[in-house]
Parts: C-alpha cells; sequence; structure tokens
C-alpha cells in the first residue's frame, strides 16, 4: 500500500482518535485493528481508491471516539465521510435495545452502502474474527451467527475477492461447528 499524504494523516488522526483505547482480547492498541482493516482490503483489492483506505483507516472513530462526521468531511472530504457514515453503526443511538434489534438495524443501513463501504466491512469482519473465535468461543457464537446475517444479503455487493474471503471465513467456522449452525 503507497503511503499517501492523506493516508498518513488517516493513520495520524486515527491514532491520535484511538488513544488510550485497546483491542478487547488482545490488549494491543486499538489502532492496530484498523490498519489491519486497511491492509486487508489493499491485499484484497490492490485497486482499492485512497478515500476507502482511509475510511478503512477511520472506520470507528465516530462510534468509539466521539468524532464527528463533519470533522471527518472537514480534513478528510465529502466521500470520506460517505465512507465512514456507511460503516458507523447506526444502533449507536439506540443502546435501549437489545443486542439483536440494534443488529437488525446496522444490517439494514450496510445494506443500502455502496460497494466501497461493503468491502472495508468484509475486511473489518476479516481482522476481527479470528481474534474473537479464538479468545470468546461463548460469544463467537453470537458473533458468527450475525457475520453469517451480514453475508448471506446486506453485503453482497462488495468486493467478490474480499466477500468471497469473508465467507470463506465465516463457513469454515461452521464447518469446524456444525453444531452453531
Amino acid at each position: 500500500m503507497n503511503i499517501t499524504a492523506r493516508i498518513q494523516l488517516a493513520i495520524d488522526f486515527a491514532t491520535t482518535a484511538h488513544e488510550g483505547q485497546t483491542r478487547k482480547y488482545t490488549s494491543e492498541p486499538y489502532i492496530v485493528h484498523p490498519v489491519e482493516v486497511a491492509e486487508i482490503l489493499f491485499a484484497y483489492i490492490p485497486d482499492a481508491s485512497e478515500d476507502a483506505i482511509i475510511g478503512a483507516l477511520l472506520h470507528d472513530v465516530v462510534e468509539d471516539c466521539g468524532v464527528t462526521r463533519d470533522e471527518v468531511e472537514t480534513l478528510f472530504g465529502a466521500e470520506v465521510r460517505r465512507i465512514v457514515n456507511g460503516l458507523t453503526d447506526v444502533s449507536i443511538e439506540h443502546k435501549h435495545l437489545n443486542r439483536k434489534a440494534r443488529k437488525a438495524m446496522d444490517r439494514d443501513h450496510i445494506a443500502t452502502q455502496a460497494y466501497d463501504v461493503k468491502s472495508v466491512k468484509c475486511a473489518d469482519l476479516i481482522s476481527n474474527t479470528g481474534t474473537i473465535v479464538e479468545s470468546d468461543k461463548d460469544f463467537a457464537v453470537t458473533y458468527m451467527r450475525e457475520k453469517k446475517l451480514l453475508l448471506d444479503g446486506p453485503l453482497i455487493g462488495a468486493n467478490p475477492v474480499v466477500y468471497a474471503k469473508a465467507r470463506e471465513i465465516v463457513d469454515g467456522y461452521y464447518k469446524l461447528n456444525p453444531e452453531q449452525t
């Protein structure tokens, strides 16, 4: 991945935004995850747009860091805002609902998004799945069911290569854990 000035700005911005946050199961600095999502996106889609790469780097800043959509647009433009907005769970404003209802809202939201947003979401799924399945077998049952629902409909339309890899991971989980289907 060619690190342009805008991509470096996004890395720096995301690093600052996620300062002090760690990944739940690994205790690594949280920035490891968005960088990995961007790397996965680029690995499967070498011609991914700079805006998509930046969107991958910033995909959690609105949801997890209190960064506003306006700040994203001011620094990175309307296209990055669109991507980040598409990746931001709409359910964050509905914490009173149960998880099943919130995830249904988020699936409906991602289903309406463009190719690039769905492709970043697939890269996010790839990044998160291994850690969750290895570290929390109980939560993995719920998580993988939610990811299967995403792949069965809302994520159709993503880049076929990154979608196929995400599908392979989820299907592989169910082959190893057929009792979970």
